[in-house]
């Protein structure tokens, strides 16, 4: 956690951190009705029922300085598409050191990853704490796009669903603010400890 924390109140210099994830199995989610609009006195509307089109997974790496993303979609997320995710960071960002912050996910630490690693120097994995991914703040981007882009939209094909992702990335980029963190690790410790003695005192 520290080694987290350190990463966003004090990166390394000439160095970029990349807060890394992949969102996975997003369901293509066709309504049976079209949506009705919202109306003077009346919330939008839509059917809860729908018809599903396959998935697709979002691969994700955000830019702790400057909010702006990185995504790529793959039809599955399995080591062979982080590495091809990992490929296209270092065509990206080609001279620079690259942190990445990500979970514990056994895709991240996969021995094929671990050898790619080898041979890329400039990529440096820094692990959040197991059940921890909330340390990670390319969370708060999918919660982002979540709400704003994939729940509440509808989609006859994946590749609607994945055209309909990437211009909701595009314009966050075109926008695009970072995320500010404020909060040390010691911050965390005292504020984890106050929630457990009081969880302690009710039970």
């Amino acid at each position: 956690m520290a080694d987290i924390a350190g990463l966003y109140l004090d990166p390394p210099e000439r160095a970029l951190v990349l807060c890394v994830d992949e969102k996975s199995q997003i369901q293509a989610l066709n309504r049976t009705q079209p949506a009705l609009p919202m109306w003077p006195g009346l919330p939008a509307r839509m059917t809860h029922d729908y018809t599903r089109h396959g998935t697709t997974s979002l691969f994700a790496a955000l830019e702790v300085a400057s909010g702006k993303v990185h995504g790529r979609c793959f039809k599955r997320h399995t080591h062979l598409e982080f590495i091809a995710f990992l490929e296209s960071l270092a065509r990206r960002y080609p001279q620079q050191q690259l942190h990445l912050i990500c979970d514990n996910y056994g895709t991240h630490k996969h021995p094929a990853v671990r050898h790619w690693l080898t041979a890329h120097r400039r990529f440096h994995f820094h692990f959040t704490p197991t059940s921890a991914s909330w340390l990670n703040l390319v969370e708060r981007w999918f919660a982002l796009i979540t709400g704003q882009a994939i729940r509440r939209g509808s989609f006859d094909s994946v590749r609607r669903l994945e055209r309909s992702i990437m211009r909701w990335l595009a314009h966050w980029n075109h926008h695009a603010k970072p995320f500010r963190w404020t909060k040390s690790a010691a911050d965390i410790k005292r504020s984890l400890a106050n929630v457990t003695a009081i969880y302690e005192t009710r039970h």
